[in-house]
């Protein structure tokens, strides 16, 4: 062989074997986007209170508008960029995936059901909240479980999975209800406070904001009895396993040191903007339990 070329071999190998280590630590997909691009993108929800929704100076705010602000740190530490810009962009339920999937945005700062359904086109984060399917009826109601609402007037949202749920349990237990479709969550409790229905089925945070927005909120309350209980994440794009461990890491973080009690009872315990309004939410026993063990099991 050519002395010459055996040299110029020998240095190409020699390059490759010591870019190969290097190119393994570097950052990829989203972090790599981020680094790139020097700014990582929240998308967050208008009306999604406490998750997050807009305050009275139109500012995004929120229980998981502060749970990404400190993932936003986090990344800036990862990647050594202290200035990194966050860009901010509305997204509805309806847009939130494609979105995440286009890469528009990085990762959806507001409430979202863990499902296996949606598993198979993004992921997500551990938990970050539990819901739970449950009624509010008036204080004074003999309603306390699902069964109590046979042959009973009921409010539900049109396309909520309150439907098939109630309709499930109803025919397990051989009871139905006179079902009042409403177009949004406003509507169905307003049948309710006005006495065409007897009860409002839904997720019990957003009851429970419903209640504390209303003009006599000590006129309601929320049934123990639960259709099913539904974990919240953040999500994420599928296939990243480098940023979704970011994100669980900070989150687990927050958990253990305390941070995420503290957030919690900041947005779920006290007043919050832009009415000063107190949901008085206690954390759930499958919240609590989910922060003692994260993980990111759904439904």
């Amino acid at each position: 062989m050519n002395p010459l070329l055996k040299i110029m071999i020998s240095l190409l190998f020699l390059a490759t074997w010591t870019l190969v280590p290097a190119c393994a630590q570097s950052p990829g997909g989203t972090l790599a986007k981020i680094r790139d691009s020097g700014q990582i993108t929240l998308g967050h929800r208008d009306v999604s209170v406490p998750f997050s929704y807009l305050d009275d100076n139109q500012k995004p705010v929120g229980f998981a508008m502060d749970l990404c602000g400190g993932i936003v740190e986090a990344v800036k530490a990862e990647l050594t960029l202290p200035s990194l810009q966050t860009r901010l962009q509305p997204i509805q339920l309806s847009t939130q995936i494609p979105l995440i999937e286009n890469g528009t945005i990085d990762i959806v700062c507001g409430p979202a059901t863990n499902t296996l359904e949606r598993q198979k086109v993004v992921a997500f984060s551990d938990t970050i909240f539990v819901s739970s399917i449950r009624a509010v009826v008036r204080k004074d109601s003999p309603i306390r479980t699902f069964e109590d609402l046979g042959g009973r007037a009921v409010s539900l949202t049109s396309g909520s999975t309150s439907i098939g749920l109630l309709a499930a349990r109803g025919q397990e237990k051989n009871f139905q209800t006179r079902n009042i479709l409403a177009p949004d969550h406003a509507a169905s409790f307003l049948a309710l406070t006005t006495g065409r229905s007897e009860a409002f089925i839904m997720d019990d945070i957003l009851l429970a904001s419903l209640i504390a927005g209303s003009a006599n909120p000590s006129d309601w309350r929320i049934i123990d009895d639960s259709l099913r209980t539904e974990p919240y994440g953040l999500i994420i794009r599928k296939g990243d396993p480098e940023f979704k461990a970011l994100v669980d890491r900070t989150l687990t973080t927050m958990m253990k040191t305390g941070e995420f009690d503290a957030l919690y009872a900041k947005w779920f315990r006290r007043p919050i903007p832009p009415r000063s309004v107190n949901l008085n939410f206690p954390m759930t026993a499958p919240l609590k339990d989910a922060v003692a063990s994260p993980n990111d099991k759904g439904v």
